[in-house]
């Protein structure tokens, strides 16, 4: 029987749950660079005004050091999820890695800004490379199952709490020592799971190899950037710019075009059966809800602490704290609930839970007394979001064969990335279209409808998503598209 039907039809009772050495520590090294990489979304926020001023960026052109890393991770990470598949999960892994560790040598060194720039641009492709092969290398390394669960409610974990812990850990650098080693963390972290991974992990690929789909390549990321950048243009200068409306046209012609050309092409890059899955399909719009809606929340509460409660950039950073341990909570109690009920009622669950605790600081006042509730809600909240994080990653790549896994990692990676990158824009032009009003309207208008949309995607999952029976699915697919894991 092929490898890729005993993951997903045989299930767990083919292999202990009870990880090894080896695999453990191959858990340990994937689950060490999805958290570096987490941290490399935020860390340097905080640290942004002292960048400009020591690199030569001016006020206007600082929110590219952010927009370039988020455009390329979320523009190319598609892309390198099918590439994965082609030339193994493994060798792309370890030419991420070394890729993020140069790049952000270079950031760290640069003394102008197109140096800075242009690490910036490749710490995003690095990024973009390694997440979907390292996810990619967890589900094809366990079972279906308990075990599967376990290591991505840690995964899952672990990105959250590294968006948090990036905030807090930029401004502590900054302060302390300097925004460069922000940058130099990197280099340190590569170097070590570089000398470990080599050793550790397994090489995963499909035994067949279809030609790259160039023209579904570049359709698919042209269509991802022109969404993110349009939601960040639409956070900086508000709706009725016109970079905006023409970025989201440009999107709208590309994913079309990507559309028909993976209808018409023999080896397309995403396999429209997969894509028609509703446990694919619907999984991984939840989480991009899940991603967009927890990671944005920093911002408005950020401005809150700092501008409305008149709090030190350090104590509202380390405010977040509790939502970092809420979502590492979140991601150890996941696996848990999806055991005794499924991956669709956690999605579910964990929605409604986050909108509960997201809705109420919506009524945030000019008092600090609000500090202690807003500290439990987003703990709570931290908790619930993670729980419907691991559903969706677990969903959305259930049910598929081992060659079918780079794809499925690199959608659920697409997701994660195009979710972070657009949860804080749009609630930033949500602010900037109630500035007349003052900004306390504003933070509570997006907060209110960062609730709503939880509440929403609640509902919608609960009606439309259906989850996959185990191994019938997988072996349909073995048997019409060919390939086995190895």
């Amino acid at each position: 029987m092929p490898a890729d039907v005993i993951s997903t039809a045989s299930g767990p009772a083919l292999r202990p749950t009870r990880l090894e050495g080896r695999e453990r520590a191959a858990l340990v090294v994937l689950l060490t660079a999805s958290f570096t990489l987490a941290v490399d979304f935020s860390i340097l926020n905080v640290a942004l005004p002292k960048i400009g001023r020591d690199v030569g960026i001016g006020t206007d052109r600082l929110q590219w050091i952010a927009t370039l890393y988020a455009l390329c991770a979320a523009g190319f990470t598609l892309l390198f999820g099918r590439v994965s598949d082609l030339i193994g999960r493994k060798r792309l892994f370890l030419i991420g890695m070394t890729l993020l560790g140069v790049s952000s040598l270079c950031g760290g060194l640069a003394v102008d800004p197109l140096m800075l720039f242009a690490a910036r641009v490749a710490q995003g492709t690095a990024t973009a490379m390694v997440t979907p092969a390292a996810l990619s290398l967890l589900t094809t390394s366990f079972p279906e199952g308990p075990a599967r669960d376990r290591a991505l409610g840690l995964n899952g974990a672990l990105m959250a709490a590294g968006f948090t812990t990036g905030a807090v850990l930029g401004g502590v650098l900054t302060d302390v020592v300097s925004w460069r080693w922000a940058f130099f963390i990197n280099v340190a972290v590569a170097a070590s799971v570089l000398s470990v991974a080599p050793a550790v992990l397994g090489e995963s690929r499909a035994d067949h190899r279809p030609k790259l789909d160039l023209p579904g390549a570049l359709t698919a990321t042209l269509g991802l950037v022109g969404i993110v950048y349009g939601a960040t243009a639409a956070g900086q200068h508000g709706w009725s710019s016109p970079a905006v409306w023409y970025s989201f046209a440009v999107a709208a012609a590309a994913l079309a075009a990507f559309w028909g050309l993976e209808r018409k092409t023999s080896q397309p890059l995403v396999s429209l059966e997969v894509l028609r899955r509703r446990n694919v399909a619907w999984g991984n719009i939840a989480g991009l809800v899940a991603f967009a809606t927890e990671t944005s929340l920093v911002f408005p509460l950020t401005l809150y602490l700092q501008d409305v409660l008149g709090l030190s950039p350090a104590a509202a950073g380390l405010s977040f704290g509790v939502l970092g341990v809420g979502t590492v909570l979140g991601g150890l109690l996941a696996a848990r609930f999806i055991a005794r009920t499924d991956a669709k009622k956690a999605i579910v669950a964990g929605f409604v839970v986050q909108a509960a605790t997201t809705i109420p600081l919506a009524f945030l006042g000019n008092d600090k007394s609000w500090i202690v509730p807003l500290l439990l809600l987003t703990f709570l909240g931290g908790v619930a979001n993670l729980v419907a994080i691991v559903g969706y990653v677990v969903t959305a790549t259930s049910g598929l064969p081992n060659h079918q896994q780079g794809l499925a990692t690199g959608l659920v990676t697409m997701s994660q990335q195009v979710g972070i990158a657009l949860g804080t824009p749009v609630l930033s032009a949500i602010i900037v279209s109630q500035a007349s009003d003052g900004l306390l309207p504003g933070i509570q208008a997006s907060i209110l409808t960062d609730g709503a949309l939880c509440l929403a995607a609640s509902g919608l999952i609960a009606a439309v998503l259906r989850l996959p029976k185990p191994g019938i699915a997988a072996q349909t697919l073995s048997g019409t598209e060919g390939g086995t894991g190895s």
